[in-house]
């Protein structure tokens, strides 16, 4: 006998619903369902792995710098580089991510991120080596801001939490991969590591995009179709509410940006040693993933508003102890608080956008956002050396880095405000 499927459409979908969950070829998806949360963990692995790039050029530095016979500012050229494009990425791939959907943006990520570690490796001036950390960069990007966006399709109830954790990989790779990269170093010098690094890093992460795109469809080309609309109504339009998390974005990262950049300086400076300053710039990462899951767990209650707002006024604290406290155990104490209550604010702004912009336009706008909050602490980290010039002190430096954080504290007050005016008209 034949079946005729249309024909019986109406009986099919209940014995469906059950028994083709995890098939490759639903088109439906059930938000925050165990397919979600598998989803998920796959991301944290690729972040993890696709962050290598914002944290490798940092261990290889002074090598590559000795190696060929650059000055500190010439080879510190890679990290801007790395940024920028970074940056830069966080806006394409989210395009790309929204018009394509995800795999398609990692996966052009993965090829750049190979053919750029592998090019680095072989380069054969120190100009080469800094121009191919731009694509090093712009690869990285889209497994941060674009997969933040793309995990918030995934999950209604623990949405907040689901992006936390989906940016919680690049803080997991700042963990991870620093070691790892100067031990392969030390024992088979920093060309051939890079080169390991770009093997490696497409080989894993393929795997890991092959595993996602069959948790997600290989018929489905886009997961935000059955995406949740958006929750809340702050009565702007979808350009002024980017540009205004955008310039949001830029005060608060202009203010984080000054301990986490010249944290080991100011520890050589105060007479304590570099490698003081190092172990504290690593426990604000340590901390800074906790912060992230945790603010995710509060967005879900509160939403990101209060959550972005709670979170700007404790890095505002955190900045101000710095200011009157210089001793060796307050600096640890002061760092691990530092890392605790800044970690969620960068999450925090893809919440947002994802509570009251469309779905279809996530991935850009989140990426929009991004690129501003890495322009601000690009901005910040050469500012306050500008001001450490002129002054000679830190301390001016801290001052103007309370001065940015007031500025987005106010932003985000007149959102909360817009948005509970909203609710009293409603």
């Amino acid at each position: 006998m034949w079946l005729d499927r249309e024909a019986n459409a109406d009986e099919v979908p209940p014995a469906v619903a059950i028994s083709s969950e995890f098939s490759p070829e639903v088109a439906t998806f059930i938000p925050d369902s165990r397919r979600a949360w598998l989803r998920l963990a796959v991301a944290v692995a690729i972040g993890s792995l696709g962050s290598v790039g914002m944290w490798s050029v940092v261990v290889a530095l002074p090598v590559v710098q000795t190696d060929f016979g650059a000055t500190r500012g010439t080879a510190s050229l890679a990290f801007t580089m790395v940024m920028l494009g970074f940056g830069i990425g966080q806006v394409v791939t989210g395009k790309i991510s929204d018009r394509y959907g995800i795999v398609a943006a990692i996966g052009a990520g993965i090829g750049i991120l190979g053919l750029g570690y592998v090019g680095a490796g072989y380069a054969p001036s120190i100009w080469a080596f800094i121009l191919l950390h731009f694509a090093i960069g712009l690869s990285s990007a889209a497994t941060f801001g674009p997969l933040m966006a793309e995990a918030s399709h995934w999950f209604e109830r623990y949405r907040g939490l689901a992006v936390a954790i989906a940016a919680s990989g690049n803080y997991v790779g700042g963990t991870v991969w620093p070691p790892l990269v100067n031990f392969g170093m030390q024992s088979v010098g920093w060309r051939t590591t890079h080169i390991a690094i770009g093997i490696f890093a497409a080989i894993a992460m393929t795997l890991a995009l092959m595993v996602l795109r069959l948790l997600m469809g290989a018929a489905v080309r886009r997961s935000h179709v059955n995406a949740a609309p958006p929750r809340v109504d702050l009565r702007l339009s979808t350009n002024a509410l980017t540009a205004i998390l955008a310039l949001a974005s830029i005060s608060c990262c202009v203010a984080m940006s000054m301990p986490q950049v010249h944290i080991v300086a100011y520890c050589g400076d105060l007479g304590y040693g570099v490698a003081r300053g190092a172990e504290m710039l690593s426990l604000m990462l340590g901390f800074g993933i906790i912060s992230r899951i945790g603010s995710g767990f509060l967005a879900d209650r509160i939403g990101g508003i209060r959550t972005l707002l709670i979170g700007s006024i404790a890095q505002g604290s955190a900045l101000l102890f710095y200011l009157f406290f210089d001793s060796l155990t307050s600096l640890y104490v002061i760092s691990a608080m530092f890392g605790l209550f800044q970690g969620g604010i960068v999450p925090s702004y893809a919440i947002i956008v994802r509570e009251a912009m469309p779905a279809s336009e996530a991935a850009t706008r989140i990426g929009i956002v991004i690129f501003a909050s890495v322009f601000g602490m690009s901005f910040g980290g050469w500012i306050s050396g500008v001001i450490f010039d002129a002054t000679g002190s830190y301390a001016a430096a801290f001052a103007n880095g309370l001065a940015w954080n007031l500025l987005n504290v106010s932003i985000i007050l007149l959102l909360l405000m817009r948005a509970r005016q909203r609710l009293a008209i409603a």
